[in-house]
């Protein structure tokens, strides 16, 4: 890639991957925003709001190679050490639960704030997605990965979203079958990164090179084909018959989650994929994506990831969901936020003031007409305007 200056028809652009949000949009955004918060409010989610920028070590801690390759960094004037602009809030909000809250009690927090990524990343494919999440702490039960689901679904629904289908797997059961099998960290990463490219081919070459018996290679090579309604959950229920007991004890949570799931959201669809292993580096237990129709890409995701706060000196048991709300705007069937306002004439007149701050006070947006001012009014949303009428300040349509 080469550098080049920009001529002054140029200096308007905004680098690739970073938007910037206009009047309508931007007043639909924020009507969204306080609802979501609302409803996280309402289910006992608190929220937080981590810095900008911190520390590396402290941003990326346990959450792999993926998140380093999308993190901005930069070096701090003031110590010299090396900081990064977050590209993931979820490490951010971990930190505040084990470091600054430091409670015994399951802990619920909600988050929504800018984050920024090196590369286009996500349906919308941005690299400055407004991220929205919640996470609870502090418990290790089927109910609180339940409940994170249920309240993801929900938050879709509060922004329009609709016919959304769930994609369940279960990281577990892969972990559990390579570490049965003695895989090495080498050929472990070999595998999973076939899996994710459902690569049977591959897999089986893969599995060639080993001394595994025959068993272990049917398993872990079945994951491949285990996708699909719950009928999936009965097939490996037999495939995995003869497996050790961590794969069939995450096989097992899988299946109450999902029965929990389906009592408490009969109308959403789910799917199983046993093979599907976002998240892989941190994450430890149940993990799920949402879907919609058309769009090949997820819209929200999430999961269990317990040991995140190990390194934050408390190792508390963690769910949680996130999501971009750009995305969810782009693809919501909610019509965008029409803006209305009043049109106040330039008179000095003190009835006139009197009613305008008496329409603010009811939520109106009244705009004062300015002397001179070019254009038409409805330019800047004015559908309606103050006139005098039998000595009264009357609104009238325009």
């Amino acid at each position: 890639m080469t550098n080049r200056s920009f001529s002054d028809k140029d200096r308007w652009l905004l680098p690739e991957g970073i938007e910037e949000v206009l009047p309508q949009q931007a007043a639909h955004l924020e009507r969204l925003r306080r609802d979501l918060l609302d409803l996280f409010h309402s289910w006992g989610y608190e929220l937080v709001l981590p810095p900008l920028i911190e520390y590396l070590e402290s941003l990326l801690i346990g959450t792999g190679d993926d998140l380093d390759v999308q993190t901005f960094k930069l070096i701090d004037q003031l110590t010299g050490r090396l900081m990064g602009v977050r590209a993931d809030m979820t490490p951010q909000v971990a930190r505040i639960d084990a470091h600054r809250l430091k409670r015994e009690a399951p802990t619920r927090l909600c988050y929504m704030g800018t984050v920024l990524r090196t590369y286009p990343d996500g349906f919308a494919r941005t690299r400055s997605p407004l991220q929205l999440g919640a996470e609870l702490y502090g418990h290790a039960g089927i109910e609180s990965d339940v409940e994170v689901l249920h309240l993801m679904v929900e938050t879709l629904a509060v922004t329009g979203i609709k016919q959304v289908h769930i994609d369940l797997g279960h990281v577990g059961i892969f972990r559990a079958l390579a570490h049965d099998a003695g895989l090495d960290d080498e050929l472990e990463m070999a595998l999973f990164d076939a899996l994710q490219r459902k690569a049977r081919a591959e897999i089986e070459e893969l599995l060639d090179r080993t001394v595994l018996d025959e068993p272990q290679r049917r398993m872990l090579t079945a994951l491949v084909d285990l996708n699909g309604g719950e009928e999936v959950l009965e097939e490996a229920s037999v495939v995995f018959r003869g497996a050790g007991s961590r794969v069939l004890a995450a096989l097992d949570n899988l299946r109450k989650i999902a029965s929990e799931a389906a009592r408490r959201m009969p109308s959403i669809p789910l799917h199983f994929d046993l093979a599907e292993l976002r998240g892989y580096h941190y994450q430890t237990g149940v993990v799920y994506a949402a879907f919609v129709p058309g769009h090949g890409q997820e819209i929200a995701r999430g999961g269990r990831y317990d040991d995140i706060g190990k390194v934050f000196g408390r190792a508390r048991p963690a769910t949680g969901f996130s999501t971009d709300l750009m995305t969810l705007i782009s693809l919501s069937a909610q019509t965008p936020y029409q803006t209305r306002a009043i049109l106040a004439p330039g008179d000095d007149d003190p009835a006139l003031q009197n009613k305008v701050s008496e329409l603010r006070g009811r939520g109106e947006r009244v705009i004062h007409a300015l002397p001179g001012a070019a254009g038409d009014v409805q330019e800047i949303g004015c559908d309606r305007m103050l006139e005098r009428r039998d000595g009264q300040w009357t609104v009238v349509p325009l």
